[in-house]
């Protein structure tokens, strides 16, 4: 019932916000895996790798929801998609590296940037067209690499960096929305093949991925993402933005500080 709860305030946010799941997915699952009596040496690694292998499938659908609009710039996805693909493998294998506390950490502070940039609400100025293809992959690998390591999908990475080349806001989350794709599906055969060889009494995972937890906030959020969307025309979106970033803030905090 907590996956499933799990995901529907992921879906919900996605729709209502734009904001990837995994925000919401990863700090949630730390807790519940917690209290499920995961090794507490490997509990990040599964919240991450199980919230990227929900995110294969949300991103499916918002890529062919934003695709029907026209919103996604199919040439700039083909040529970031070779330097995500590899940036987020990495990702996904170096995270093994790297200890549960210091995940935590890295995720906290990066969420409590995400809380901070939805009360500022800063958009980034324009800088220059986009690069050549070469340029746009290594672009890709460090968003892969970041977005993989994070356990989100890459919109929050991928969208500023469009928007700042010149990219109109409404194809650059469209773009993004397909690059989230990518960069799941390379992160988490990251955390699988990371966590292949790992020791654990757990039944029906992959790896770093927890299938029970991933196929039900699948579900949920699958359904309440087209909600959250629907409410965000009748809803006070600033209002929302701001109890969202305190939600995030908390969450962040709770990562770096929280036992």
């Amino acid at each position: 019932m907590a996956y499933l709860i799990t995901g529907a305030a992921a879906g919900l946010a996605a729709g209502l916000l734009g904001i990837g799941g995994g925000l919401i997915v990863v700090p949630v699952l730390a807790v519940l895996f917690a209290s499920q009596g995961f090794n507490t040496e490997t509990l990040m690694h599964f919240a991450i790798g199980t919230s990227l292998a929900t995110i294969v499938f949300t991103s499916i659908s918002s890529a062919l929801s934003h695709h029907r609009r026209e919103a996604v710039l199919w040439p700039v996805v083909s040529a970031m998609t070779p330097g995500i693909v590899l940036g987020a493998l990495v990702g996904g294998v170096l995270a093994k590296f790297v200890s549960s506390s210091g995940l935590s950490h890295y995720f906290g502070v990066f969420e409590i940037l995400v809380a901070a940039q939805l009360v500022i609400n800063h958009q980034p100025k324009e800088h220059r067209a986009l690069p050549g293809r070469l340029m746009q992959s290594l672009a890709g690998g460090l968003i892969g690499l970041l977005s993989a390591t994070l356990g989100v999908g890459g919109g929050t990475l991928t969208a500023p960096y469009l928007i700042w080349h010149r990219v109109d806001i409404r194809h650059a989350v469209g773009t993004a929305a397909a690059c989230g794709l990518p960069i799941a599906l390379a992160g988490a055969t990251g955390f699988i093949v990371a966590g292949l060889n790992i020791q654990t009494n757990l039944e029906w995972a992959s790896g770093f991925v927890y299938w029970p937890a991933a196929l039900a906030i699948i579900a949920t959020s699958v359904l309440f993402a087209p909600l959250g969307a629907r409410l965000a025309h009748s809803l006070p979106r600033e209002m929302l933005r701001r109890v969202f970033a305190l939600f995030l803030l908390l969450l962040g905090l709770k990562m770096l500080f929280g036992s």
